[in-house]
């Protein structure tokens, strides 16, 4: 059983920073692609950040790019979201995603994605 844990969300001030982090666990858990979503109240879950284990190739979403870093270790299964100058646009909860399956889907995509973790909130106050 394929389980992708995230943690390090929590309630932080506008022009601040938090750190989220995501570990996949399971027997001969492989992916191709790992990263984070997000999902506003009353919103479609939208992509943030993306990164591709082969090359390193890291993908963000334009409202978040100069802002999040996303970085990560293949070997380990872990993936982390660096999440600097927050705005509170930035309120949601953020969801690992894993691709094993290698889909040819796009990479903002959410069917792209065959795992996912249960997510974590991140507000902002302004």
């Amino acid at each position: 059983q394929v389980q992708l844990v995230e943690s390090g969300g929590g309630l932080v001030q506008a022009g601040g920073s938090l750190r989220l982090s995501c570990a996949a666990s399971g027997r001969a858990f492989s992916s191709y692609y790992m990263g984070w979503f997000r999902q506003a109240p009353g919103k479609e879950r939208e992509f943030v950040a993306v990164i591709r284990w082969s090359d390193g190739n890291t993908y963000y979403a334009n409202s978040v790019k100069g802002r999040f870093t996303i970085s990560g270790d293949n070997a380990k299964n872990t993936v982390h979201l660096q999440m600097n100058l927050l705005k509170p646009e930035d309120t949601a909860v953020y969801y690992c995603a894993a691709d094993t399956s290698g889909s040819s889907s796009f990479i903002p995509n959410v069917h792209k994605y065959d795992y996912w973790g249960q997510g974590t909130q991140v507000t902002v106050s302004s």
